[in-house]
Formats: C-alpha cells, sequence, structure tokens
C-alpha cells in the first residue's frame, strides 16, 4: 500500500529523473566486460582518473575501500588476480598454487626477476612478510581472511609453502585481492606505521605523492617485470564525490576517466559522442549497517547496546519492512541497479544468493505491529550516516521519507568517507550506509563482515551459528554443499537484520573518446596497466 511517505518518494522520482536522456535509445553503447578495447595506443602522457571519494590508507593490510583497490590496482599487483572472464589467473605468482590431498599444505611457486618499486628484490622471504604482516598486524582488515594460515615459510628462493589449520577452499580467491598485495620487506622496515604515505610494491607505476583530499600521484615504474607493455608516464587519482562536477570535468577534458558514475551522471552520458561509457555486473552490495554490539571497536567481543534497534530484533525487522527495495532503486538509481537482499550476487558462479524477486516486500503494517510488540515508544528516533556524495544523501532521504510512516524518525548526518568508516569501525553511530565491492568465492563477502569479531564487523553481529556456517562454507570443496551453506548463512544473517542489504551497483565508468586499453572486469576496478591514448 502506498501511503503519504511513499507518494513522497513518487514526487522525489520525478525531480530526480526530469531531463534525463533515455538509455534504452543509447543501450548499444553499453555493456560487455572491456572497458575500452585495446585500438593502438601512443606511449606517454598522463591519465587522470576521478574517484567517487578519497581512499582510506595506501596500505593493503589495512586498508577498506574500493576506491583504494582502483588505486593498488596501479601499483600493488597480487599473487594472483582475476580475467576478464571472473577465472583466478596467477599475476605475481608464477601458477595457480598447488594443495596437498588434505588440503592443509598450500605450495606457492613466485615469478622470477621481480623489483619492487624501491628497486629491491621481490622473492619468497618477502611474500612471506607481507602474508604473516596482514594477518598479524594489529588493526589488519587482513587477519580474518588469512587466520587460518598457521605457518608461512619459504622453501626456496621463490617457493613459500603454507600451512593451514583446516582446509580453506577461498585462499585463492583470499590471494587475488589485497591479502595477495606483495610489499617491499626494506620499505616496511623503513617506514614501519607510515608505510601508508610510502607504499611500494610490484606494479606498472610506483607511488609519488599524496595530497589529501586532492590528488594521488602515480609514475611509470621503471623496476615493473612487463614495463614493456605500460604506455602513459604515470596516473593521477583525484577524488570528485559530486557525479555531476566528475562529468563536467570529463566533458570539458580535464579529467579521461570517471569511476563509479551514478545512474544519472551515465544518462546524461550517453548523449554524449566524446565520451565512452561501460558497465559491468557487481559481485557485491550495498545496503545499511546497525550498531547491534560494536561497544569497544572492530575485532572487539560484541557488548551490549542501549537503543531500541540495538536490543531488539524486532525493531530491526520493522525498520527493514518499512523499506521498498524496488522503488528505491527507482528513485534513486533509476531502474539502473538491482534490489538485493543477501551477501552473495544471484550471479555468482559459486553458491548464487537471493534473486531480487526473492526479497521481502515493504510491509508498513507489519513494521507497526512489531514495534507495537517490543513495547517501543513512536517515532524512534535514529540517526543514519552517510557519505557525503549527492547519490548518497538522496539514498538518505527517501529511506527517511519511507521509514517515517512505520513510525520511525531518521535523521541524516552526512560525513566525510574516511570520517565515517573511523567513526563506525569505533562504534560512534546508529545506523550507517554500509557497501561492499564483492569478491568472486562467497566466503570474500561474508566472513570478515559477520563473523564474531571479524576485521569488518562494525556492526558488532555475534553469533556462534553464523561462525560454524562461515567455517563449514570455508571447508567445504562440494559447490552443491557450499550452496546449502551460504543459502543458511544467508536467512541467519536476514533474520538478525544488522546488515540489511538493499540493492547491488553495476560498475559504470565514463572515459573519454582518445582513451584505450582500459579494463574493468566483475570485481570494479578500474586497470590502467594497459591504458594509453589514441592520439
Amino acid at each position: 500500500m502506498r501511503r503519504k511517505a511513499v507518494a513522497l518518494v513518487a514526487v522525489l522520482l520525478v525531480s530526480l529523473t526530469s531531463g534525463c536522456a533515455s538509455l534504452q535509445s543509447s543501450a548499444t553503447r553499453v555493456g560487455g566486460v572491456r572497458m575500452t578495447d585495446d585500438r593502438s595506443v601512443r606511449d606517454g602522457g598522463t591519465l587522470t582518473v576521478a574517484l567517487n571519494s578519497d581512499p582510506d590508507k595506501l596500505d593493503p593490510s589495512l586498508a577498506q575501500t574500493l576506491v583504494g583497490r582502483t588505486v593498488f590496482a596501479g601499483m600493488c599487483e597480487k599473487l594472483y588476480d582475476i580475467d576478464e572472464d571472473g577465472t583466478l589467473v596467477p599475476q605475481l605468482a608464477a601458477s595457480l598454487p598447488t594443495t596437498s590431498a588434505d588440503g592443509r599444505t598450500v605450495t606457492i611457486q613466485v615469478r622470477p626477476g621481480l623489483k619492487f618499486s624501491d628497486g629491491t628484490r621481490m622473492d619468497a622471504e618477502a611474500v612471506v612478510t607481507s602474508l604473516l604482516r596482514h594477518r598479524d598486524l594489529p588493526g589488519s582488515a587482513r587477519g580474518t581472511e588469512l587466520a587460518p594460515v598457521s605457518e608461512a615459510e619459504a622453501t626456496g628462493p621463490l617457493t613459500v609453502r603454507l600451512t593451514l589449520d583446516h582446509a580453506y577452499v577461498p585462499l585463492t580467491g583470499v590471494l587475488a585481492d589485497r591479502a595477495g598485495m606483495v610489499m617491499s620487506p626494506a620499505a616496511l622496515k623503513k617506514y614501519g606505521k607510515n608505510f601508508t604515505n610510502h607504499p611500494s610494491c610490484v606494479g606498472p607505476f610506483r607511488f609519488v605523492e599524496r595530497v589529501g583530499g586532492d590528488r594521488i600521484v602515480l609514475r611509470k615504474d621503471p623496476n615493473y617485470y612487463d614495463a614493456g607493455k605500460v604506455h602513459l608516464d604515470g596516473v593521477v587519482y583525484k577524488p570528485i564525490p559530486d557525479g555531476n562536477v566528475r562529468l563536467a570535468n570529463l566533458r570539458s577534458g580535464d579529467l579521461q576517466v570517471g569511476d563509479q558514475m551514478a545512474p544519472v551522471d551515465v544518462q546524461s552520458a550517453l548523449t554524449e559522442p566524446k565520451l565512452q561509457l561501460f558497465n559491468s555486473p557487481s559481485l557485491g552490495y550495498q545496503g545499511i549497517g546497525i550498531n547491534v554490539g560494536n561497544v569497544k571497536g572492530l575485532g572487539q567481543k560484541p557488548g551490549k547496546i542501549d537503543t531500541p534497534l540495538g536490543r531488539d530484533a524486532r525493531v530491526r525487522e520493522a525498520f527493514e519492512l518499512a523499506i521498498d527495495r524496488d522503488l528505491l532503486n527507482e528513485v534513486v538509481f533509476q531502474g539502473m541497479y538491482e534490489p538485493a537482499c543477501g551477501p552473495i550476487s544471484p550471479q555468482s558462479a559459486i553458491a548464487p544468493g537471493p534473486a531480487p524477486e526473492d526479497c521481502p516486500r515493504r510491509d508498513v503494517d507489519r513494521a507497526r505491529k512489531l514495534l507495537k510488540e517490543a513495547g517501543v515508544k513512536t517515532p524512534v528516533k535514529i540517526e543514519l550516516k552517510t557519505s557525503t556524495t549527492p547519490e548518497q544523501g538522496r539514498v538518505g532521504q527517501v529511506l527517511q521519507a519511507m521509514v517515517k510512516e512505520a513510525g520511525f524518525e531518521l535523521s541524516l548526518r552526512p560525513t566525510e568517507y574516511a570520517t565515517m568508516l573511523a567513526e563506525t569501525d569505533g562504534g560512534d553511530y546508529d545506523v550507517f550506509t554500509s557497501g561492499w565491492s564483492g569478491r568472486l568465492d562467497p566466503d570474500g563477502n561474508v566472513s570478515n563482515f559477520l563473523k564474531t569479531a571479524g576485521a569488518m564487523n562494525a556492526y558488532g553481529l555475534g553469533d556462534p551459528a553464523i561462525d560454524k556456517l562461515i567455517a563449514d562454507g570455508r571447508s567445504a570443496a562440494d559447490p552443491d554443499r557450499r550452496t546449502r551453506i551460504y543459502d543458511e548463512l544467508t536467512r541467519r544473517v536476514q533474520d538478525a537484520h544488522a546488515l540489511i542489504y538493499l540493492y547491488r551497483q553495476k560498475n559504470y565508468v565514463v572515459a573519454g573518446e582518445d582513451v584505450a586499453g582500459i579494463h574493468v572486469y566483475g570485481d570494479g576496478l578500474v586497470r590502467v596497466k594497459n591504458a594509453g591514448y589514441t592520439r
């Protein structure tokens, strides 16, 4: 039933969509996995890439953001990567790992002849140093991912042996992300905690400088093993939260690539003959996180939160039932994203999650009944922290209108992204907009966030049944059994209502017509190794 609040949302829909070009009229310009083809490119020039927010720490052990991963893609390669088909392939490793029959010993061969950007040699010892740092560094966001690794040792100049405390199926996928980034031991020793301001890895470009809130500058690394395929002199990443500003700068030529473009800007870009547009499906999710037990910060034992939302799952369920996912997608994203209600994308080849049509429907009457059963005073006052992007502001406004009808008074607090991460990690929030760019293996979408004291469990969720399902999913090799495990895990997470999944983005990227060789796959990263200008 659509009442006053939804009528207000309909008004928002008219105002947000007026003046936008039709996506369908130019649909042939959208699609595929490769953003720009590999036309002949000239050597030289600098590419400026606009990000939708300022990355957090440029330290692979500590970093948490998608925009940070995009910067790392230019300067910090991993032991493994994914290709355009979503297949795991070797990158700094010489081949895919070999695993013992019991699944507890994994051997990795490292490419020969590799050098870090500081000129020092990368070998098996360097890999071990990075893996142990990722696992053990206080505050590491990789700790949960690498917890099953009980020992790591170099058994030869280019051979690494990992001993696991149990079979760990997602390991190769984990090593295809930040946990697989290898850092220069010399730089780690020299800079210590300040490594974030002097990152040194193996990659097509090396770090030059960072001016907070303004730019991150990389230059072509002559030490890179594949330097002959790198055409650009350098890459500059600029955080520009406002999509309208990003688009205006793309039109003027001040920017060459706009990452994570919002649907309203994408529709406008479709009418521009001098711009290229690409989309790829996302393996991630976007939603809202609720503080149900984060009283001491990440990695700590959950405690009691003395708020209606924190105390009672019925209040959280009522909050979710007040939300219309389909209408949110229609109003804010012009129908160009997809509703979501679980951590795993239905497009995942491994244990696919619930389809959009299976998500709970809006039920205001049921929401009001739950609040009455919980005995809470209405309206229930809640503060929602969002990032400062216009798109997230619109999400907050639409949610505010929807939940009001059910008995919630939602106030909005736009917060600079890095600040919001720090505050929510520390438990200083009621509700916040929470998202994840997604991983190929389902474990990468659940363990860090949903495991008790997980490395990115900002919600303070602690459920032994969920912990057991995460452990079972990590050790089960049979695909059908993994699917059953993650189906049950998704149901339990939905029942907890600590992380309410709302929609899945598509990875929309806009580039100038004279840019070629950029690749964007399902992980959403803009890969610039082969990028360049056609004239």
